[in-house]
């Protein structure tokens, strides 16, 4: 159907434009309002695991903890490999995190109401705020890093299409797919956390790939018709000309993590749901904002400076 048909994305860029921006806006007014969850790895607090015999109802347990420290609690369940203990660790995100004194009275509490599990320390960690922020700072700077390493690739690489132009698009929908990322998680009301992280490093290195690919279309279509096709008529032809490769090359791999989505949820292993989930939407908008935003971005901008140019040139 794409033999016979080229795919008029410029003409459709507002639509886009407006789709990318109206998910980021609402995402920004939810998190002001209803916030946003920071895993304690990042927030700093106090992590508890107990041992225990039987089973327990891990909600049970965080809500009588929750109740008698009065901070919020999470409660996941687990088994140590070490020992093969079955436990259930609890989690006090705060910046003071819980005192030793509170954390015993808080371990007789929940030992006399869950008796008959037989409730027992196991291990206590306290998780210093500095150190979760400061790992999330490096993460910001190898972000930026990168980043700027791309223009400067891109520049370099495609400097026949405007080059830095360019890269300042790809980056412009890197940032785009981050922050499909980002509303994942926060409707979804997954943590930020290591994974979050992991996602956005993964998209980073996926998506310019595809970006990367577009526009070395851009560049054949332009040396080969030169100004016979207008901006607009190249991307337009070179996005049709990847488009199947681009779907087929994601969807592959979106396959693949939507099955482990499926499989974490029937298994409710919430840790790989919260990787593999923002992973599968990231990839999506990957193909989106490749075929769809950075080149249309760029016909808008090269073509602001092609203007520029003729108008100097006519003078």
């Amino acid at each position: 159907m794409l033999k016979n048909k080229t795919l008029d994305v410029v003409g459709k860029k507002k639509i886009f434009y407006t789709i990318s921006i109206a998910v980021i806006v609402i995402s920004i007014i939810v998190t002001v309002i209803v916030g946003m969850n920071v895993a304690i790895e990042f927030k700093g607090g106090t992590i508890i695991t107990y041992s225990y015999d039987g089973s327990i109802d891990e909600n049970a347990v965080a809500a009588a903890a929750s109740e008698f420290t009065g901070q919020q609690c999470n409660a996941t369940l687990g088994e140590s490999l070490a020992d093969g203990e079955t436990t259930v660790a609890l989690s006090f995100p705060s910046s003071e995190g819980l005192t030793a004194d509170t954390q015993s009275a808080l371990s007789d509490s929940l030992a006399e109401q869950f008796a008959d599990s037989s409730l027992e320390i196991y291990s206590s960690q306290d998780v210093d705020p500095s150190t979760g922020s400061g790992f999330f700072g490096k993460c910001i700077v190898a972000v930026i890093f990168s980043a700027i390493v791309m223009i400067v690739y891109i520049g370099f690489r495609f400097r026949k299409i405007g080059g830095w132009v360019a890269g300042c698009c790809a980056v412009v929908a890197l940032v785009h797919d981050m922050f499909f990322v980002y509303a994942c998680c926060l409707f979804c009301r997954f943590d930020i956390d290591s994974n979050f992280m992991a996602v956005l490093l993964t998209i980073l290195g996926y998506s310019i790939n595809a970006t990367i690919i577009i526009y070395d279309r851009i560049r054949e279509n332009r040396r080969l018709y030169g100004t016979e096709k207008s901006l607009g008529e190249l991307v337009n032809m070179s996005v049709t000309q990847s488009f199947g490769r681009s779907v087929h090359t994601t969807a592959t791999t979106v396959i693949a993590m939507a099955t482990i989505c499926i499989v974490s949820l029937v298994a409710g292993v919430e840790s790989i749901l919260s990787f593999a989930f923002p992973l599968v939407i990231g990839l999506l908008a990957g193909v989106y904002s490749s075929n769809c935003i950075a080149p249309t971005l760029w016909t808008v901008w090269q073509g602001a400076i092609d203007r520029r140019k003729a108008a100097k040139a006519a003078k």
